[in-house]
């Protein structure tokens, strides 16, 4: 069965990335691409590394233009999705790329984004270890299986859940006190041109932004780190770093070691969690990830080292923000809430060099 598909915010970025991994996927058809300043254009014209799709002209992004897609697949800035999805009655799948169906808290969401709070969706991050009835152990996926709402992550938010997650879970680290610093590229910030996104001002520099906890992707952070078990309300001083690359995330997060815990109990916690995982892997003890080898690919790359000295355990993760954190995540999603083969239409692979 072919699947027809619109995406909405075509022009930008993460809209990019979905048109590029959708253009493989054997299942869907992609028909509908909308717009905002974009609209009346070919779609080659904000995408021109896309020649499959050149027959492809960009329209309005209105309910009209979307509905009656099998599939909706919405990339815009946050704020400006919402209301549209609510205009969609005959849709069998939306899926979010923005944060506007992110959070369950209202008040989170008027602490960190402001406007009006919109109804969170299935949280789509597969891998992400989820704490059942009685303490059993469960994935996201299972809550993504016949889904027909689903909300993308944050591409920070999930690097940092991943890595935390079968902690938090095992019991063997804390869930206050957390810290974490991220190496971040641009394209993470969308393609409005912004004069400290420009080349001539990152080119030779790091530049830490979102200082001292105001970053918007913290409480979903600790929304997931509830979800995965946390004994505790979950801590976490949050500082992301703008550097020269396009595309990726290198995350370094630390956490207290639970008392008692040994360095064999901590990797065995992480090697437990994603021992059967495809796109999130453990690598061998004394390996570390780079972000280089994620480029293009919807993988999550990991390690994990205790610092007995400090008592803490380090977790470093890479992705590139745009595949896994973004939109490889919302076609795995996909893929999964319409019963097809989790892995159809990505890869494991990256490009290098």
């Amino acid at each position: 069965m072919t699947f027809s598909v619109a995406v909405a915010g075509a022009s930008g970025y993460a809209g990019g990335e979905l048109l590029r991994l959708l253009s493989g996927h054997p299942e869907f058809e992609i028909r509908t691409v909308t717009g905002h300043s974009t609209a009346g254009q070919p779609l080659v014209q904000s995408q021109p590394h896309l020649r499959s799709l050149a027959h492809l002209t960009l329209q309005p992004t209105t309910p009209e233009a979307l509905d009656g897609h099998d599939i909706v697949f919405f990339a815009l800035p946050h704020g400006a999705s919402g209301a549209l999805t609510e205009q969609l009655e005959h849709v069998r799948l939306v899926v979010d790329c923005g944060a506007d169906h992110r959070l369950t808290s209202a008040a989170d969401w008027e602490a960190f984004y402001g406007g009006d709070h919109h109804e969170a969706w299935t949280y789509g991050v597969p891998e992400l270890i989820v704490a059942g009835e009685g303490g059993a152990v469960e994935r996201q996926r299972d809550a993504l299986v016949g889904a027909t709402r689903i909300a993308a992550p944050g591409c920070n938010a999930s690097t940092v859940a991943l890595s935390l997650a079968p902690g938090i879970a095992s019991g063997v680290i804390e869930a206050r006190d957390i810290v974490s610093v991220l190496a971040v590229g641009p394209s993470g910030a969308g393609k409005a041109a912004k004069t400290h996104l420009l080349g001539a001002e990152l080119m030779g520099t790091a530049n830490p932004y979102a200082v001292g906890g105001s970053h918007r992707h913290i409480p979903e952070i600790r929304q997931a780190l509830r979800a995965a078990g946390a004994r505790d309300e979950p801590t976490i001083s949050f500082t992301p770093v703008l550097v020269p690359m396009s595309r990726g995330i290198l995350a370094t997060t630390t956490a207290r070691l639970a008392p008692g815990v040994s360095t064999a109990e901590v990797r065995a916690a992480w090697e437990r969690a994603y021992a059967d995982e495809t796109f999130v892997q453990l690598l061998p003890d004394g390996a570390l990830p780079r972000t280089a080898d994620t480029i293009g690919a919807n993988t999550c790359l990991m390690s994990v080292v205790v610092d007995e000295a400090a008592g803490r355990v380090v977790i470093v993760a890479a992705l590139d923000n745009l595949a896994k954190g973004t939109a490889g995540a919302a076609i795995q999603s996909a893929n999964i809430a319409l019963g097809l083969p989790e892995r159809t239409g990505l890869s494991v692979n990256g490009v290098a060099p």
